[in-house]
């Protein structure tokens, strides 16, 4: 798929001025979002619009939590006991440059980051965007590629057979053939007047249970 800007897209030069997170939500603690007990960020906005994307709140490049690059490390780094951080969203490389600076003091502190892109990785090298660039150069593993519907698959970490498991550093590249045979997972965390859906499922899983619930 072609290369689509987002707003970090297109500068000139890498700056080192702060820019801001705009997330649609966050999790402290997930397991089905990569490798171990993760924090995951979902980013807010995404140009690419798969027909059946599963996270359609976080489609729109609207403003909806606006938190500092190193708030949000502090509080990914005060939650004991978790492998790393996962970025999906929405699309992470449209803000590219505000994760690149958040991926440096989450590794500088042990922790891995697994990255989600609408892209594949031969697009985005192309395109030569310097965040992008530094932001892959902190991910252990990216899972690229557009969600298509026609391709629609159980597959771990991934809702079609033309996303990819790439390994972009040598932390997981061990466990490579051991997560290709596994299945999608789900997880649902039940709290007071909310209920938190993550993981990779069928389309038209969460109407279901909406009207489960319902009923």
């Amino acid at each position: 798929m072609p290369w689509q800007p987002g707003a970090e897209a297109g500068s000139v030069g890498v700056s080192e001025a702060q820019p801001l997170l705009n997330l649609g939500a966050w999790e402290e603690r997930s397991r089905v979002n990569g490798p171990g007990e993760r924090f995951v960020l979902w980013v807010q906005g995404c140009p690419l619009l798969c027909p059946g994307c599963v996270n359609e709140d976080y489609l729109p490049f609207a403003e909806r939590h606006v938190v500092r690059v190193e708030e949000m490390a502090d509080h990914i780094l005060a939650v004991p006991g978790i492998e790393g951080v996962t970025y999906t969203g929405g699309e992470p490389t449209a803000q590219a440059h505000a994760l690149a600076l958040l991926s440096r003091r989450v590794r500088s502190a042990g922790l891995s980051v697994v990255c989600y892109t609408g892209y594949t990785i031969e697009a985005i090298r192309e395109r030569r965007d310097p965040w992008v660039e530094q932001l892959l150069g902190c991910v252990d593993i990216l899972i690229d590629g557009p969600y298509a519907r026609e391709q629609a698959a159980s597959l771990l970490w991934r809702g079609s057979r033309n996303q990819r498991l790439l390994f972009l550093t040598d932390r997981y590249r061990h466990l490579a053939s051991e997560l290709e045979g596994r299945p999608a997972e789900v997880e649902f965390t039940l709290r007071p007047g909310r209920l938190t859906v993550t993981g990779t499922w069928p389309e038209g899983l969460l109407d279901r249970l909406k009207k489960h619930l319902e009923d």
